[in-house]
């Protein structure tokens, strides 16, 4: 092989090593076996079923409604940790929500049953993409507020009722909310920005 043809082969993209059409870039005098070409092992896809999806979400949204009827009708649950457990909650059944209509969609689109333009797809996907950020925001958020609420009752366990009243438990989801769907909407926004990857990243590993 000369000097050329190793630099066009060697600047072939990735994807250009696992076509068929890669025997148009074979050189019979070369002396790599041509199977080696023509029939790559690339990395196999796992596809899962979307029932799976689909089952997943459903017993997680049922979970985490048991856990809020639970904290809503147990008035001894009336506390600002049970508060905030209720916000992950919630946190959490957006996340199931999202990815189950995510989910439908894909299939019905893929199976021909929901015909739409494209535009419209892209805002669906800005819209789930937005309410799985906020979700997941919210829900490291809330257990932030939970790791602190433990935190006060532990070291300040005589002052917790004084410094964790129910007012500012209230206060504070409100605050988490309302910061989760601010990040949500810069993320759909900026999404392709480095500076707001950098964020997200860097304040999941802070909290971790």
């Amino acid at each position: 092989m000369n000097p050329m043809e190793e630099m066009t082969t060697m600047s072939l993209p990735m994807w250009a090593l696992f076509t068929n059409s890669s025997q148009l870039y074979y050189n019979p005098n070369t002396t790599v076996a041509p199977n080696f070409l023509t029939k790559p092992k690339a990395c196999e896809q796992l596809n899962i079923a979307t029932e799976v999806f689909l089952i997943l979400g459903i017993i997680s949204l049922l979970e985490n409604i048991l856990v809020i009827y639970a904290i809503i009708k147990n008035k001894n649950l009336h506390s600002p940790m049970y508060f905030f457990v209720c916000s992950l909650a919630v946190a959490d059944m957006l996340v199931s929500v999202s990815n189950a209509w995510e989910t439908i969609i894909i299939y019905l689109l893929t199976n021909r049953q929901l015909i739409v333009d494209d535009h419209f797809i892209r805002q669906m996907d800005n819209v789930f993409d937005s309410m799985i950020c906020i979700s997941v925001v919210a829900s490291m958020c809330s257990l932030l507020a939970i790791a602190v609420d433990r935190y006060v009752t532990i070291f300040y366990a005589l002052r917790y009722h004084s410094i964790m009243t129910h007012r500012r438990a209230v206060l504070i989801i409100g605050a988490i909310w309302t910061f989760c769907t601010g990040c949500g909407i810069v993320f759909i926004m900026y999404s392709d920005t480095t500076p707001v990857i950098i964020c997200l990243v860097s304040m999941f590993f802070t909290m971790l």
